[in-house]
Protein backbone atom coordinates (compact mmCIF):
# COMPACT_ATOMS: atom_id res chain seq x y z
CA UNK A 1 0.00 0.00 0.00
CA UNK A 2 1.44 3.10 -1.47
CA UNK A 3 1.22 6.51 1.24
CA UNK A 4 -1.15 8.50 -1.29
CA UNK A 5 -3.64 5.14 -0.67
CA UNK A 6 -3.45 4.67 2.74
CA UNK A 7 -6.73 5.86 5.01
CA UNK A 8 -6.00 8.86 6.70
CA UNK A 9 -6.74 8.97 11.40
CA UNK A 10 -7.86 11.91 13.12
CA UNK A 11 -5.98 11.89 16.64
CA UNK A 12 -9.30 11.52 18.17
CA UNK A 13 -10.15 8.63 16.06
CA UNK A 14 -6.72 6.69 17.12
CA UNK A 15 -7.43 7.98 20.61
CA UNK A 16 -10.97 6.13 20.34
CA UNK A 17 -9.41 2.97 19.43
CA UNK A 18 -6.20 2.79 21.77
CA UNK A 19 -6.92 5.35 24.57
CA UNK A 20 -5.16 8.24 25.76
CA UNK A 21 -5.75 11.88 25.84
CA UNK A 22 -5.69 14.22 23.00
CA UNK A 23 -4.37 17.75 23.64
CA UNK A 24 -4.22 19.88 20.79
CA UNK A 25 -6.51 20.09 17.58
CA UNK A 26 -8.34 16.63 17.67
CA UNK A 27 -9.32 16.50 14.18
CA UNK A 28 -5.12 16.65 13.38
CA UNK A 29 -5.25 13.35 10.85
CA UNK A 30 -2.48 11.61 9.81
CA UNK A 31 -1.73 8.89 7.70
CA UNK A 32 1.47 7.04 8.17
CA UNK A 33 4.33 6.95 11.47
CA UNK A 34 7.62 8.17 11.36
CA UNK A 35 10.95 9.35 13.21
CA UNK A 36 11.19 12.55 14.70
CA UNK A 37 13.64 12.94 12.33
CA UNK A 38 12.45 12.25 8.81
CA UNK A 39 8.61 12.71 9.71
CA UNK A 40 6.53 15.02 7.05
CA UNK A 41 3.10 17.12 7.87
CA UNK A 42 0.85 13.98 7.52
CA UNK A 43 2.62 11.79 9.74
CA UNK A 44 2.84 11.21 13.96
CA UNK A 45 6.12 10.37 15.52
CA UNK A 46 6.35 9.62 19.37
CA UNK A 47 8.73 10.33 22.40
CA UNK A 48 9.96 8.05 24.46
CA UNK A 49 13.59 9.13 25.37
CA UNK A 50 14.44 12.81 26.97
CA UNK A 51 17.73 12.63 25.34
CA UNK A 52 15.08 13.49 22.07
CA UNK A 53 13.72 16.57 22.69
CA UNK A 54 16.36 18.60 20.44
CA UNK A 55 14.73 16.64 17.68
CA UNK A 56 10.92 17.14 19.10
CA UNK A 57 11.60 20.66 18.80
CA UNK A 58 12.50 20.76 15.28
CA UNK A 59 10.28 18.05 14.17
CA UNK A 60 8.48 18.40 10.91
CA UNK A 61 5.59 15.99 12.55
CA UNK A 62 2.24 16.75 12.27
CA UNK A 63 1.33 14.98 15.24
CA UNK A 64 3.41 13.30 18.13
CA UNK A 65 2.94 10.53 21.06
CA UNK A 66 4.58 11.22 24.23
CA UNK A 67 4.31 10.86 28.37
CA UNK A 68 2.31 12.67 30.58
CA UNK A 69 6.05 13.93 31.43
CA UNK A 70 6.47 15.83 28.19
CA UNK A 71 3.11 16.54 27.87
CA UNK A 72 4.35 20.52 27.07
CA UNK A 73 7.57 19.75 25.70
CA UNK A 74 6.07 20.73 22.32
CA UNK A 75 2.83 22.99 20.89
CA UNK A 76 1.78 20.24 18.30
CA UNK A 77 -0.90 18.20 18.71
CA UNK A 78 -0.56 15.01 20.83
CA UNK A 79 -1.31 11.89 22.05
CA UNK A 80 -0.70 12.26 26.06
CA UNK A 81 -0.25 8.05 26.98
CA UNK A 82 1.49 6.15 29.92
CA UNK A 83 3.74 3.95 26.93
CA UNK A 84 4.43 6.41 23.95
CA UNK A 85 6.64 3.83 22.56
CA UNK A 86 3.92 0.95 22.75
CA UNK A 87 1.41 3.00 21.60
CA UNK A 88 3.51 4.30 18.74
CA UNK A 89 3.80 0.26 17.83
CA UNK A 90 -0.03 -0.13 17.86
CA UNK A 91 -1.05 3.05 15.68
CA UNK A 92 2.05 1.76 13.41
CA UNK A 93 0.22 -1.58 13.08
CA UNK A 94 -3.28 0.10 12.23
CA UNK A 95 -1.09 2.09 8.86
CA UNK A 96 0.65 -0.87 8.12
CA UNK A 97 -1.55 -3.88 8.16
CA UNK A 98 0.08 -7.38 7.49
CA UNK A 99 -1.15 -8.76 3.70
CA UNK A 100 -3.92 -10.80 3.70
CA UNK A 101 -3.48 -14.28 3.17
CA UNK A 102 -4.96 -15.43 -0.46
CA UNK A 103 -6.99 -18.48 0.12
CA UNK A 104 -5.72 -21.89 -2.10
CA UNK A 105 -2.97 -24.19 -2.87
CA UNK A 106 -0.58 -23.09 -5.64
CA UNK A 107 -0.01 -25.61 -8.46
CA UNK A 108 3.19 -26.29 -7.90
CA UNK A 109 3.02 -27.51 -4.52
CA UNK A 110 3.53 -31.01 -3.33
CA UNK A 111 0.24 -32.01 -0.75
CA UNK A 112 0.11 -35.29 0.41
CA UNK A 113 -3.15 -36.66 0.43
CA UNK A 114 -4.09 -37.28 4.05
CA UNK A 115 -3.46 -33.30 5.21
CA UNK A 116 -5.55 -31.35 6.48
CA UNK A 117 -5.87 -27.57 5.46
CA UNK A 118 -8.26 -24.85 6.24
CA UNK A 119 -10.42 -23.61 2.99
CA UNK A 120 -8.70 -19.97 3.78
CA UNK A 121 -5.25 -20.86 4.08
CA UNK A 122 -2.21 -20.01 1.72
CA UNK A 123 -0.08 -22.99 0.50
CA UNK A 124 2.42 -20.85 -1.97
CA UNK A 125 4.89 -22.03 -4.83
CA UNK A 126 7.25 -25.00 -4.31
CA UNK A 127 6.10 -26.19 -1.12
CA UNK A 128 6.23 -29.75 0.34
CA UNK A 129 3.42 -30.56 2.32
CA UNK A 130 3.82 -34.07 4.16
CA UNK A 131 1.51 -36.77 5.63
CA UNK A 132 -1.22 -35.83 8.53
CA UNK A 133 -0.22 -32.42 8.41
CA UNK A 134 -2.49 -29.99 10.04
CA UNK A 135 -2.85 -26.26 8.14
CA UNK A 136 -5.07 -23.65 10.58
CA UNK A 137 -7.59 -21.38 8.91
CA UNK A 138 -6.08 -17.81 7.64
CA UNK A 139 -1.94 -19.48 7.75
CA UNK A 140 0.06 -18.96 4.98
CA UNK A 141 2.89 -21.15 4.45
CA UNK A 142 5.23 -19.29 2.08
CA UNK A 143 6.96 -20.18 -1.37
CA UNK A 144 9.40 -22.97 -1.05
CA UNK A 145 8.65 -24.23 2.30
CA UNK A 146 8.76 -27.92 4.04
CA UNK A 147 6.62 -28.98 6.39
CA UNK A 148 7.27 -32.93 7.52
CA UNK A 149 4.95 -35.50 8.51
CA UNK A 150 2.89 -35.45 11.15
CA UNK A 151 3.18 -31.03 12.30
CA UNK A 152 0.51 -29.07 13.32
CA UNK A 153 -0.04 -25.66 12.45
CA UNK A 154 -2.49 -23.42 14.29
CA UNK A 155 -4.94 -20.39 12.80
CA UNK A 156 -3.47 -17.32 11.52
CA UNK A 157 0.50 -18.28 11.43
CA UNK A 158 2.86 -17.16 8.80
CA UNK A 159 5.32 -19.37 6.89
CA UNK A 160 7.91 -16.78 4.90
CA UNK A 161 9.54 -18.12 2.28
CA UNK A 162 11.71 -21.17 2.49
CA UNK A 163 10.98 -22.07 6.33
CA UNK A 164 11.60 -25.87 7.39
CA UNK A 165 9.53 -27.52 9.76
CA UNK A 166 9.89 -31.28 10.12
CA UNK A 167 8.28 -33.98 11.15
CA UNK A 168 6.49 -34.09 14.57
CA UNK A 169 6.74 -30.49 15.73
CA UNK A 170 3.83 -28.27 16.46
CA UNK A 171 3.24 -24.49 16.02
CA UNK A 172 0.64 -22.44 17.72
CA UNK A 173 -1.38 -19.63 16.63
CA UNK A 174 -0.48 -16.50 15.22
CA UNK A 175 2.92 -17.17 15.54
CA UNK A 176 5.31 -15.81 12.49
CA UNK A 177 9.07 -18.17 11.54
CA UNK A 178 11.13 -15.60 9.23
CA UNK A 179 12.34 -17.45 6.36
CA UNK A 180 15.80 -19.46 6.65
CA UNK A 181 13.88 -20.74 10.04
CA UNK A 182 14.69 -24.58 10.97
CA UNK A 183 12.20 -26.03 13.39
CA UNK A 184 13.17 -29.26 14.80
CA UNK A 185 16.26 -30.30 13.13
CA UNK A 186 18.57 -32.98 15.46
CA UNK A 187 20.24 -31.78 18.45
CA UNK A 188 23.13 -32.36 18.79
CA UNK A 189 23.58 -35.63 20.88
CA UNK A 190 26.49 -37.82 20.68
CA UNK A 191 28.83 -40.87 22.69
CA UNK A 192 31.91 -41.78 22.58
CA UNK A 193 32.86 -45.57 22.46
CA UNK A 194 35.97 -46.63 21.55
CA UNK A 195 37.23 -43.96 19.63
CA UNK A 196 34.28 -43.16 17.45
CA UNK A 197 30.87 -40.78 17.76
CA UNK A 198 27.31 -42.62 18.08
CA UNK A 199 24.59 -40.64 17.45
CA UNK A 200 22.43 -40.35 19.70
CA UNK A 201 18.66 -40.68 18.08
CA UNK A 202 16.52 -36.92 19.10
CA UNK A 203 12.30 -38.65 19.09
CA UNK A 204 11.54 -35.58 21.19
CA UNK A 205 9.45 -32.45 19.18
CA UNK A 206 9.52 -28.86 18.79
CA UNK A 207 6.52 -27.18 20.49
CA UNK A 208 5.64 -23.53 19.98
CA UNK A 209 3.47 -21.38 21.58
CA UNK A 210 0.87 -18.91 20.61
CA UNK A 211 1.78 -15.30 19.20
CA UNK A 212 5.81 -16.77 18.92
CA UNK A 213 7.80 -14.65 16.44
CA UNK A 214 11.03 -16.45 15.09
CA UNK A 215 13.60 -14.37 13.06
CA UNK A 216 15.98 -15.69 9.83
CA UNK A 217 17.84 -17.77 10.21
CA UNK A 218 17.41 -19.26 13.99
CA UNK A 219 17.01 -22.94 14.26
CA UNK A 220 15.32 -24.52 17.55
CA UNK A 221 16.30 -28.57 17.76
CA UNK A 222 13.75 -31.03 18.94
CA UNK A 223 14.38 -33.11 21.67
CA UNK A 224 16.29 -35.94 22.86
CA UNK A 225 13.85 -37.50 24.76
CA UNK A 226 11.83 -34.51 25.99
CA UNK A 227 10.45 -32.16 23.36
CA UNK A 228 12.14 -28.66 23.37
CA UNK A 229 9.70 -26.21 24.23
CA UNK A 230 9.16 -21.88 23.35
CA UNK A 231 5.98 -20.51 25.47
CA UNK A 232 3.16 -18.69 24.06
CA UNK A 233 4.42 -15.09 23.13
CA UNK A 234 8.25 -15.64 23.14
CA UNK A 235 10.34 -13.10 20.61
CA UNK A 236 13.59 -14.51 18.82
CA UNK A 237 15.25 -12.56 16.70
CA UNK A 238 17.51 -13.64 13.73
CA UNK A 239 20.45 -16.03 13.97
CA UNK A 240 19.59 -17.59 17.60
CA UNK A 241 20.61 -20.99 18.05
CA UNK A 242 18.45 -22.89 20.78
CA UNK A 243 19.68 -26.69 21.82
CA UNK A 244 17.63 -29.73 22.40
CA UNK A 245 15.08 -29.65 25.26
CA UNK A 246 15.73 -26.00 25.98
CA UNK A 247 12.65 -24.66 27.71
CA UNK A 248 12.25 -21.15 27.17
CA UNK A 249 9.31 -18.84 29.32
CA UNK A 250 6.52 -17.00 28.35
CA UNK A 251 7.07 -13.56 26.55
CA UNK A 252 10.99 -13.68 27.18
CA UNK A 253 12.70 -11.59 24.22
CA UNK A 254 16.19 -12.72 23.25
CA UNK A 255 18.11 -10.61 20.38
CA UNK A 256 20.53 -11.81 17.66
CA UNK A 257 22.98 -14.11 17.74
CA UNK A 258 22.30 -16.00 21.67
CA UNK A 259 23.02 -19.57 21.72
CA UNK A 260 21.68 -21.67 24.38
CA UNK A 261 23.06 -25.44 25.15
CA UNK A 262 20.98 -28.65 25.63
CA UNK A 263 18.55 -28.54 28.62
CA UNK A 264 18.63 -25.14 29.47
CA UNK A 265 15.30 -23.47 31.60
CA UNK A 266 14.78 -20.03 30.61
CA UNK A 267 12.42 -17.98 32.46
CA UNK A 268 9.22 -15.92 31.54
CA UNK A 269 9.77 -12.11 30.94
CA UNK A 270 13.51 -12.41 30.75
CA UNK A 271 15.52 -10.54 28.07
CA UNK A 272 18.96 -11.98 26.97
CA UNK A 273 21.12 -9.56 24.99
CA UNK A 274 22.83 -10.43 21.73
CA UNK A 275 25.58 -12.54 20.89
CA UNK A 276 25.14 -13.83 24.90
CA UNK A 277 25.53 -17.49 25.76
CA UNK A 278 24.26 -19.56 28.13
CA UNK A 279 25.50 -22.85 29.08
CA UNK A 280 23.57 -26.29 29.06
CA UNK A 281 21.40 -27.69 32.13
CA UNK A 282 21.46 -24.05 33.61
CA UNK A 283 17.98 -22.57 34.77
CA UNK A 284 17.73 -19.16 34.79
CA UNK A 285 14.93 -17.04 36.66
CA UNK A 286 11.55 -15.43 35.40
CA UNK A 287 12.38 -11.67 35.05
CA UNK A 288 16.04 -11.65 34.37
CA UNK A 289 18.11 -9.78 31.74
CA UNK A 290 21.45 -10.72 30.65
CA UNK A 291 23.77 -8.06 28.82
CA UNK A 292 24.98 -8.29 25.48
CA UNK A 293 28.06 -10.48 24.43
CA UNK A 294 27.55 -12.10 28.38
CA UNK A 295 28.31 -15.90 29.23
CA UNK A 296 25.91 -17.33 31.39
CA UNK A 297 28.11 -20.39 33.26
CA UNK A 298 26.12 -21.70 36.61
CA UNK A 299 22.18 -21.00 37.10
CA UNK A 300 20.49 -17.57 38.18
CA UNK A 301 17.77 -18.20 40.83
CA UNK A 302 17.34 -14.26 41.40
CA UNK A 303 15.82 -11.24 38.74
CA UNK A 304 17.88 -9.01 38.05
CA UNK A 305 20.22 -7.71 35.13
CA UNK A 306 23.19 -9.99 35.15
CA UNK A 307 26.68 -8.20 32.73
CA UNK A 308 29.81 -10.42 32.48
CA UNK A 309 31.17 -8.23 29.19
CA UNK A 310 34.91 -6.89 29.12
CA UNK A 311 35.15 -3.76 28.56
CA UNK A 312 37.04 -2.71 25.01
CA UNK A 313 40.72 -0.85 25.23
CA UNK A 314 43.41 0.18 23.15
CA UNK A 315 44.99 -3.23 22.08
CA UNK A 316 48.13 -2.80 24.33
CA UNK A 317 46.45 -1.68 27.33
CA UNK A 318 44.34 -4.71 26.88
CA UNK A 319 46.89 -7.12 26.85
CA UNK A 320 48.34 -5.68 29.71
CA UNK A 321 45.03 -6.35 31.99
CA UNK A 322 44.60 -9.84 30.32
CA UNK A 323 48.45 -11.29 31.54
CA UNK A 324 47.31 -9.60 35.22
CA UNK A 325 44.26 -11.20 34.92
CA UNK A 326 46.22 -14.93 34.34
CA UNK A 327 47.49 -14.48 37.80
CA UNK A 328 44.16 -13.33 39.40
CA UNK A 329 44.23 -16.64 41.23
CA UNK A 330 47.85 -16.17 42.61
CA UNK A 331 47.21 -12.88 44.16
CA UNK A 332 43.57 -14.44 45.65
CA UNK A 333 45.70 -16.74 47.41
CA UNK A 334 48.73 -14.29 48.28
CA UNK A 335 45.69 -12.33 50.17
CA UNK A 336 43.77 -14.95 51.75
CA UNK A 337 47.78 -16.29 53.31
CA UNK A 338 48.09 -12.11 54.67
CA UNK A 339 44.77 -11.96 56.03
CA UNK A 340 45.60 -15.64 58.01
CA UNK A 341 48.62 -14.18 59.37
CA UNK A 342 48.44 -12.92 62.76
CA UNK A 343 48.27 -9.03 63.10
CA UNK A 344 52.41 -8.03 64.52
CA UNK A 345 51.91 -5.70 67.82
CA UNK A 346 52.21 -2.25 67.22
CA UNK A 347 55.76 -0.84 68.71
CA UNK A 348 55.37 2.10 71.01
CA UNK A 349 57.06 5.31 70.05
CA UNK A 350 60.40 5.59 72.13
Amino acid sequence: MTRSERTSCSLREIAERFGGEVAGDPETRVRQVATLEGATADAITFLANDRYLSQLKTTRAGAVILSESARTATRLPRIVCSNPYAYFARVSALFNPGPQPRPGVHATAVIDGSAAIARDAEIGPYVVVGRNVRIGASSVVGAGCYVGDDVTIGTGARLFPRVTVYHGCAIGDRVILHSGVVIGADGFGIAMEEGRWLKVPQIGRVVIGDEVEVGANTTIDRGALDDTVIEEGVKLDNQIQIAHNVRIGAHTAIAACVGIAGSAKIGRYCRIGGGSGISGHLTIADRVEISAFTLIGKSIDQPGIYTGVYAFEPHSAWRRNAAQLRHLYELAERVRALEKKPAQPKRSKP
